[in-house]
């Protein structure tokens, strides 16, 4: 009886050491135009709970220092976090308070591998976390529908703020956009630093910059959208999804190909859980 418990015991602790009993740590990086509320309404959230993950809240980054947001109820072994970023801002600042989210989460699950899903842009500034300095401990990196080289929506965006047609020059054109596009012109306006960065890769572009930097050695998953009849969908193409096109990346990432829009949907919580399981 007692060699049979202590073989127990010798296999728990052999498990532990592999790493298989440790608790996980998710925590899910929104995109420009978007909040930490979008994995509520996109029904990533709700899918990941019934896969067996906890909500644990929001963490965001204010100027009085780290403001936590617990989520209510009973926690489980896998806490899923979620982080809130100034989306207009460009990606560099982002990465700064993505960063300190990061590290308070980290604080708070000591020892305890930590992944990250990033939709769209916030795909992006996980990897300017983790190839900055002082970067996180990560054991999985999931990219859902990121430009990781770019995309010509970027561009279009910058012309609609910056063009200044003939027939109403100068901070008349400004104010007229202002008038006709509402918030979402404002919001463009204020996102002008995030759409140079997003722009399609080009010399002394940042994206540029960060797909030759030596990315660390960890999990690296692309979920990539296929729109009927072309690859990709309406914000970027295939090609700049997929983290192989990256040439620090290059044949490191496993490529997920699903049918659905550049938006969140409750089957990429569903696929998001299966690829954690595995990792």
């Amino acid at each position: 009886m007692k060699f049979r418990t202590l073989l127990s015991l010798l296999v728990f602790v052999a498990a532990a050491y592999s790493g298989t009993l440790q608790a996980k740590v998710l925590v899910l990086v929104h995109g420009w135009s978007a909040n930490a509320d979008t994995w509520v309404y996109s029904g990533v959230l709700q899918t990941l709970v019934q896969s067996g993950w906890s909500d644990a809240g929001v963490v965001t980054t204010t100027p009085a220092g780290i403001h936590y947001l617990a989520a209510p109820g009973q926690r489980g072994a896998n806490m899923v976090y979620r982080v809130n970023l100034p989306a207009e801002a460009p990606l560099l600042i982002q990465a700064a308070h993505l960063a300190a989210e990061l590290q308070f989460i980290q604080q708070r699950h000591v020892a305890e591998p930590v992944a990250i899903v990033g939709h769209s842009a916030g795909g992006v500034v996980s990897r300017l976390v983790l190839t900055g300095p002082h970067a996180p401990q990560i054991s999985t990196l999931i990219t859902i529908a990121s430009p990781h080289l770019g995309t010509t929506r970027a561009i279009q965006g910058l012309q609609a703020v910056d063009s200044k047609p003939l027939f109403c020059p100068g901070p008349g054109m400004d104010f007229l956009k202002s008038v006709l596009g509402g918030d979402s012109y404002a919001y463009l306006r204020d996102s002008r630093g995030a759409l140079i960065d997003l722009a399609p890769v080009a010399p002394g572009s940042l994206l540029g910059w960060l797909n030759q930097q030596p990315h660390p050695d960890i999990a690296y998953h692309a979920v990539v959208r296929t729109g009927p009849g072309f690859p990709g969908d309406d914000m970027v193409p295939a090609f700049s999804q997929d983290l192989n096109q990256v040439p620090a990346l290059h044949g490191r990432a496993h490529v997920h190909a699903t049918a659905a829009g550049h938006g969140l949907g409750p089957a990429d919580g569903k696929l998001i859980a299966d690829i954690l399981a595995v990792d």
